[in-house]
């Protein structure tokens, strides 16, 4: 069936058709979901386990080992990554990336039965693990509510309110409060006012303890009736707790708790987490949005409500944005959208010059109705509008009108030459339509072994390759159809162009004398070839390589990291010095401040830090995303100069599936000591190079430890055990949880602990009361110990696959990552390893690696599948071997692209190149094809080499001029720059293989023999 004389002959439906889809794509474009990056789950889930009181080797033996045990039998597990602390261990699961979204919630359920199951097996006082496998949740609307003047009490009800309300708008899957302090009932008393009354602590323990327990009286029959008894008497108020009994004392005169004790409500001390917002306190309110919402009209409902709620905020309470993802994804669109007019502007003016003006409006148009039928398709299989699917439609919208124009050209030429429109439409479709359809899925399938990697970056990329194969093969259909009806109706050729020869011109003369001279020279000529070739694959080491690129985010990040062990109020307060000089800063008009941890996951690549009382976070809002390096360079000038004690790291926003530092050394092994060593060394390599910044290693500094030796002799003289001299120091400092206070649906621990004047004083730690369960009478914590010693521990222990290791972690100061470990890499590498113990790189080296050994494994089916097409094409070998010799080739061009921009070879220039590959091959099935079909119908061998060549050299030049010049607006956008320039370079130097090395092979193989002109003419 021939499509194009189908369209012709049924032109009102045709129409009628192009109109729906025009009215169909448009309505798409405005509801499909918008989204700043693609939906990506991150396969990770936290397990977190609190061991109170037990040290960092503790944890790792008794509870992280354990854990890491039952989790490492999962079968889907790819790595188990741990963390120990005093009092804590977590333990990131991470599952193996080929593994989709469907599967997880099976997947975490296995998680959870392995860890109920374990649980019993952990020691007494190891609390329930709290898994969350909701760890890669992305929040993309970020707001906080400021408080000048108020307490914190009311600016939490005012956020809690905030909250209700954001739940209700239209796409909020989830709102979650950052900063939430948690509330308590302090009982502060005094050991010696205990002392001085006879008041044994337990009295206060277990008076606190039962009284507001809730406990179940029973029930009782009456009559006919069953009723519930219930037993009154619980704390309705702060008032109530203070007239609490705790004793009779020995005139049996009650003692009231409020006589012995302050009590107040209040939070507990120290805080976890702080926020400020440009210095004022505040509380972060963070949404997310529904699967497959659209994140502009989410973004824009959550605005027009802050609008309405802010009527209701009591004047000096303010809501502020920290991070609005709806507006850099309409910003990301609205690029997009320029890009895409400029590309057209550029293809249809570059058609007008080359094709006259009709042509370029009727391929113009056929580009639009590609573009619209796109979006249709994209809609119905769910693919949403964001950074990935966006840059396909850029990286195809050249290649789009490829078809349009050969089949413009071809139906030009007939119609030049005499045939009239049915006819030249007719033979039109029969002598491109297969092979276009051919070169059209091998162009589509240089995109495959990004879909088939299973893993992170397949899954973030996957619609590269569904966007870039629908519209191509939209844009075949189309230009067979709708491109043939339209050039049946629009073309018009000249009276005075009708009958000439369409290639006497000078241009076309021209390039034929020049493919002549390339021929009869044919071995000089792939001589200088091969020796380009050699030269561009040696100077490619010359090449920067890296993983992803960084963000242009109007934002920067600011790491604050104080030596471990460090008070968060110390921390609040550096940060809060910063801040000030901060905001005068031109460059920057907000700063959001986390203190005890990083802010929440805003942003799909943002890890944020976990709960540390040493860190805090600094998220910059710029005023624009020009000046982030010079905004950079000031910043980490002020954090130098000004705090010499902390380790602080100024960084833009990663893209993609980054790293947590660009270089990473990784040693493993058992020993603690060897370890530290190790990473010692390496630390020293990377300090003496110059390029390095940022040098620091994951376990952190040692942490001092205040122990009291127990002596077991005194303590049994007395009756008191070791427990009770732990409870004993624990009531003296931070004071002990005793019973719980209610508050409509909050629970408020009632801690008990003494006044602020007793609790700092180390030094009279000896002078601690201790207490039995019988005593009345407190013992002197000195007559218990037989000494109290100040020591050293280590803050952290992290394993990778159950086994200790420790990454040493740098960034570059100029260049990239690649760049920097391949200088210190002879160093560290060359550092002698005792036996079990191993050396792995890390850092973007390692993500990088994994993401292209992913993509390698798809190669073999990709190639195996062009190879396929392309002999069935031509149902021969010869034709796809010239085709795959040129392929190399254009490493050329994208050699010298790379080298004289200075633009990495990353991940995405690999795509450039697998992309590049895909249209090298689709222009030489076309030429080959005309050669085939030349000399199948009876013209002179030589000759049909030279005539085909020239046939098709204006359809290769503008496709691929066409390509070049829409990848242009690329070009400056840092996350596609390096496959554009791929692109661009490696395809202007590719039409120059398919115009002339093509032809030149052509004859090689086929055994062609010259023709000198002067016979060609005769």
């Amino acid at each position: 069936m021939n499509l194009a004389e189908l369209s012709i002959k049924k032109r009102a439906i045709t129409q009628f058709i192009v109109l729906l889809l025009f009215i169909a794509g448009a309505y798409s474009y405005f509801q499909m979901g918008k989204l700043e990056d693609p939906e990506f789950t991150l396969k990770t889930a936290i397990v977190i386990t609190q061991y109170p009181g037990a040290s960092t080797i503790q944890v790792e033996d008794e509870v992280t080992d354990v854990l890491e045990t039952a989790i490492q039998q999962m079968e889907s597990l790819k790595h188990v990554r741990s963390m120990s602390r005093p009092g804590l261990s977590v333990v990131w699961v991470d599952i193996q990336e080929s593994k989709r979204a469907r599967e997880l919630p099976q997947i975490w359920d296995d998680l959870r039965k392995k860890m109920r199951d374990v649980a019993p097996t952990l020691p007494p006082g190891v609390k329930p693990s709290i898994i969350r496998d909701d760890f890669g949740d992305v929040y993309g609307v970020f707001l906080t509510v400021t408080s000048d003047g108020f307490s914190y009490a009311e600016l939490k009800d005012q956020v809690d309110e905030l909250r209700k309300e954001l739940l209700l708008v239209k796409n909020v899957a989830k709102v979650e409060i950052w900063g939430a302090q948690q509330e308590c009932i302090y009982v502060d008393v005094s050991s010696t006012s205990l002392s001085e009354r006879g008041i044994p602590p337990a009295s206060v323990f277990n008076a606190l303890d039962k009284q507001n327990l809730v406990v179940d009286s029973g029930s009782v029959n009456l009559g006919r009736e069953r009723v519930r008894l219930a037993v009154n008497g619980e704390f309705n108020s702060v008032e109530a707790v203070g007239n609490l009994i705790v004793s009779h004392g020995a005139s049996d005169k009650m003692v009231l708790l409020r006589d012995i004790a302050t009590i107040r409500k209040g939070y507990v001390e120290p805080v976890s987490k702080q926020m400020r917002f440009n210095g004022l306190p505040s509380l972060g309110i963070a949404a997310s949005t529904v699967s497959g919402g659209n994140v502009i009209e989410m973004g824009e409902a959550v605005k027009a409500r802050i609008e309405e709620l802010k009527e209701f905020l009591p004047i000096g309470m303010e809501i502020s944005v920290v991070a609005m993802q709806s507006d850099l994804v309409q910003k990301s669109i609205d690029e997009f959208m320029m890009n895409l007019g400029a590309a057209l502007l550029i293809v249809v003016a570059l058609l007008f010059i080359f094709m006259g003006m009709r042509s370029g409006i009727l391929i113009g148009l056929g580009l639009l109705l590609t573009i619209a039928t796109t979006f249709l398709i994209m809609r119905g299989l769910h693919v949403d509008l964001q950074r990935i699917s966006l840059g396909a439609l850029i990286i195809a919208l050249g290649m789009l009108v490829d078809n349009a124009i050969v089949v413009t050209e071809s139906m030009l030429i007939k119609l030049q030459i005499g045939k009239n429109r049915m006819q030249a439409a007719k033979e039109t479709y029969s002598e491109t339509a297969w092979p276009l359809l051919g070169a059209t899925i091998v162009a589509a399938l240089a995109f495959l072994p990004v879909y088939l990697a299973d893993n992170n970056t397949g899954e973030f990329c996957e619609s590269l390759f569904v966007v870039v194969g629908v519209s191509l093969l939209v844009s075949w259909l189309l230009a067979m159809t709708v491109s043939a009806l339209w050039c049946y109706i629009g073309l018009k050729i000249p009276e005075n162009m009708q009958g000439k020869d369409p290639y006497a011109g000078v241009f076309f003369t021209t390039y034929k004398k020049l493919l002549d001279l390339c021929i009869h020279f044919r071995w000089v000529t792939l001589a200088i070839m091969g020796v380009l070739l050699v030269t561009a694959i040696v100077n490619f080491k010359y090449i920067d390589k890296t993983f992803f690129p960084e963000s242009r985010r109007p934002q920067l990040i600011v790491d604050y990291w104080l030596p471990e062990g460090t008070n968060v109020e110390i921390v609040s307060d550096d940060l809060q010095k910063l801040e000030k000089t901060l905001l005068d800063y031109p460059t920057i008009e907000g700063v959001a401040s986390f203190v005890g941890g990083g802010g929440t996951r805003f942003y799909l690549s943002l890890e944020p830090e976990f709960t540390n009382s040493s860190y805090g976070q600094l998220i910059l809002n710029m005023n624009s995303a020009e000046r982030l390096d010079e905004t950079i360079d000031f910043v980490q000038k002020e954090l130098d100069e000004k705090f010499l004690y902390a380790e602080p790291r100024v960084r833009k926003f990663p893209l993609g599936a980054a790293a947590k530092f660009k270089v990473e050394a990784r040693f493993r092994g058992p020993d603690r000591a060897v370890l530290h060593e190790l990473a010692e060394q390496a630390k020293s390599v990377m300090h003496a190079e110059p390029t390095a910044k940022y040098v620091r290693d994951d376990w952190r500094q040692s942490v001092k430890v205040i122990e009291a030796e127990y002596s077991q002799a005194r303590g049994l003289r007395v009756g008191v055990t070791r427990e009770d001299v732990a409870l004993a120091m624990k009531r003296g400092y931070d004071g002990v949880p005793m019973g719980v206070y209610r508050e409509g649906n909050k629970l408020l621990p009632i801690i008990l602990r003494p006044p602020e004047n007793e609790r700092h004083r180390v030094e009279d730690m000896r002078m601690l009361q201790v207490y039995n369960t019988k005593s009345t009478q407190g013992i002197p914590m000195g007559q218990l110990v037989s000494d109290v010693t100040t020591g050293w521990e280590e803050s952290t222990i992290r394993r990778r696959d159950h086994q200790r290791a420790i990454t040493v972690q740098c960034d570059p100061r100029v260049g990239t990552a690649e760049t920097l470990r391949r200088k210190i890499k002879p160093a560290i590498e060359s550092l002698v390893l005792p036996a079990g113990y191993s050396l792995e790189w890390g850092g973007d080296w390692d993500k990088s690696n994994e993401s292209r050994s992913y993509v390698a494994k798809g190669l073999p089916v990709t190639f195996l599948i062009m190879a396929l097409v392309v002999v069935m094409l031509f149902n021969a070998y010869r034709q796809p071997l010239i085709i795959a010799l040129t392929v190399p080739l254009s490493i050329i061009g994208v050699t010298t692209g790379l080298l004289l921009t200075r633009q990495p070879f990353g991940f995405l220039a690999l795509l450039g190149f697998l992309s590049l590959s895909g249209m090298l091959i689709k222009n030489a099935v076309i030429l080959i094809d005309q050669i085939d079909a030349e000399i199948a119908g009876g013209k002179e061998p030589y000759t049909a080499v030279l005539e085909s060549s020239v046939s098709r050299i204006r359809p290769v030049l503008m496709a691929a001029m066409s390509t070049v010049l829409g990848m242009l607006p690329l070009v400056i956008d840092r996350f596609w720059a390096s496959m554009a320039v791929t692109i661009c370079f490696g395809l202007t130097f590719a039409t120059v293989l398919t115009l002339v090395i093509v032809p030149v092979l052509y004859t090689l193989f086929f055994r062609i023999k010259r023709i000198p002109p002067q016979e060609q003419k005769a």
